[in-house]
């Protein structure tokens, strides 16, 4: 019997006769209980795993040493292997399980080696050498403890070579990347919370940009994507990145989904200010609230993962509002919008036809078919704002189930801008608190939102001095302002919130890059009701 051809046997799962199927066309390993004679047919009790979800498969010991009693007595000399697969849990979690194969026919039991094994060699997309980077300070120290115990044996079983690198100090992960050469990785992981992630991705693009002769700096190049993709193991005090791609922050989830080979493209934004690059983002820039709250916890460090929650309520109570301009580009490509109530899950339709109508709306800029970015309308919106957010994905944490915008989408090539303008203590609390529920967070007559791929920011107090960033787009603006009473708030300058790390420059100029890198998760996945899994 061929390899590419459906096998089907009757073998034993613990003490219990089962018939087993794998047909290579729709790459799927069944087995079902089969007490008669013959294989029979699936019942209730079939379990099923997809070819691309099983781990390994491994010859075991012959002589069913698991099963100490039972029907092996009987047998002269049982032959078995094991089958290592994902099975979902709670939560989106995922977990390694298990369950042995036995014959007493050795042929028959090697057939089912060799098949399986080549069927996951065809599986190419999954990763052979891994460059590992762990923070082992971030979060609460526990980053070497979490990849030697859930993440490292994991990756041994699954026969992923890696090369580990503990960082000892801010950006050394960066600038390793940078300066490497990784012509023989197919991925890049790190261990670590948003910032390790953000040391990665900065070194990465980076690296990419340089040997492609990009030049940073400049806000409209075009940047080169990564052929490698980022693994995230959370073991960080905020792990927003990966709980908004896979669902948890859990490290075997995480380790699973990297040893499968899944890929998730997601975009990044640049950061500029007057010409030179700032920073990348992939989740959130913040300015006023949030701004405020990360530069005043980085001056209590001492106080561990407690400092956002007292910086958070510092700042709250403060109530500082901040004056300035907000010019920005509608994301006219995308096929959603901020309040549709669709979020992004696994195989997102809304990333893949947004995607296509980018490159569609590229190519006939490109061919001088229609106008170009800098004749479409600019809007502009001018006040003061307690709060202006831009986010690349939900940013969904535990504590934000939904996150600051449930249905920003992590690959569309847009990002979700929420302008919340000058309220009262009580609104505001109001607004922070519909974070929690799921009730529309965007329902205030303070609050906007807009689906944008560019924007720019001046406060007040710069506009004459930075105001060659408000420059293009000029004509045909589309002004938006509004000039509500005074109040007693203090009206000063903000920091912005660039994925946990402060941006001392107020005014910036952002823009989305479609899909720019690609992660080892795949997004979501929908809660739909599965067949069962054995183990």
């Amino acid at each position: 019997m061929g390899a590419a051809e459906p096998l089907r046997s009757v073998l034993w799962v613990k003490r219990q006769r089962c018939a087993v199927s794998l047909d290579p066309a729709r790459a799927l390993l069944r087995w079902w209980p089969s007490p008669g004679p013959g294989a029979g047919v699936p019942g209730a009790g079939a379990c099923s795993v997809p070819m691309s979800e099983i781990i390994t498969v491994e010859e075991t010991d012959s002589h069913g040493k698991h099963y100490g009693s039972g029907k092996w007595q009987k047998m002269e000399t049982p032959f078995a292997f094991t089958v290592h697969y994902v099975k979902r849990a709670r939560c989106h979690r995922w977990k390694r399980a298990q369950v042995t194969f036995c014959g007493a026919d050795e042929q028959l039991c090697h057939l089912w080696l060799q098949t399986l094994r080549e069927q996951l060699e065809e599986l190419t997309c999954r990763p052979k050498h891994l460059l590992v980077f762990i923070n082992p300070f971030g979060g609460k120290g526990q980053g070497k403890r979490i990849y030697e115990r859930k993440v490292a044996p994991l990756f041994t079983l699954a026969a992923i070579s890696t090369e580990v690198i503990v960082t000892e100090r801010a950006n050394h992960a960066r600038e390793t990347l940078y300066e490497m050469n990784l012509d023989k990785y197919d991925g890049v992981v790190c261990v670590g919370g948003d910032g390790m992630f953000s040391e990665v991705l900065h070194g990465l693009i980076g690296g990419v940009q340089r040997s492609a002769g990009v030049d940073q700096n400049e806000p409209r190049a075009a940047l080169v994507p990564s052929r490698l993709r980022i693994g995230v193991i959370p073991a960080g005090s905020t792990d927003c990145v990966c709980y908004s791609t896979v669902g948890t922050s859990d490290p075997e989830t995480s380790a699973l989904h990297i040893i499968v080979g899944d890929s998730l493209p997601v975009d990044v934004s640049s950061v500029h200010h007057n010409g030179e690059l700032l920073r990348y983002s992939v989740s959130l820039l913040g300015y006023g609230f949030y701004g405020d709250i990360i530069k005043d916890s980085e001056k209590k460090r001492w106080m561990g993962l407690a400092r956002y929650d007292f910086s958070g309520l510092k700042t709250f109570l403060s109530h500082h509002c901040y004056e300035g301009t907000v010019s920005f580009l509608p994301a006219q490509h995308t096929v959603g919008s901020p309040r549709d109530g669709k979020p992004c899950r696994a195989g997102c339709f809304v990333c893949r036809q947004s995607k296509q109508q980018l490159e569609e709306e590229q190519k006939r800029s490109l061919y001088g078919l229609e106008s170009t970015e800098e004749m479409e309308e600019w809007k502009v919106v001018c006040g003061k704002f307690l709060a202006i957010n831009a986010v690349n994905m939900s940013c969904a944490c535990p504590r934000c189930p939904s996150g600051l915008s449930p249905a920003a989408h992590l690959g569309d090539g847009s990002s979700d801008l929420i302008l919340v303008r000058k309220c009262s203590r009580f609104n505001f609390l109001r607004f922070l608190l519909r974070h929690t529920n799921p009730c529309d967070q965007f329902d205030f007559t303070f609050v906007e939102v807009y689906r944008i791929k560019r924007f720019q920011f001046v406060s007040k107090h710069l506009e004459d001095e930075d105001s060659n960033l408000g420059e293009r787009g000029k004509k045909g603006l589309s002004q938006i302002c509004s000039h509500p009473p005074s109040c007693c708030c203090a009206v000063s300058s903000s920091s912005w919130n660039c994925d946990g790390e402060v941006l001392s420059s107020s005014a910036i100029e952002v823009r989305v890059h479609c899909q720019l890198v690609r992660l080892f998760a795949r997004g979501i996945e929908e809660n739909l009701k599965q067949e069962p899994r054995g183990g």
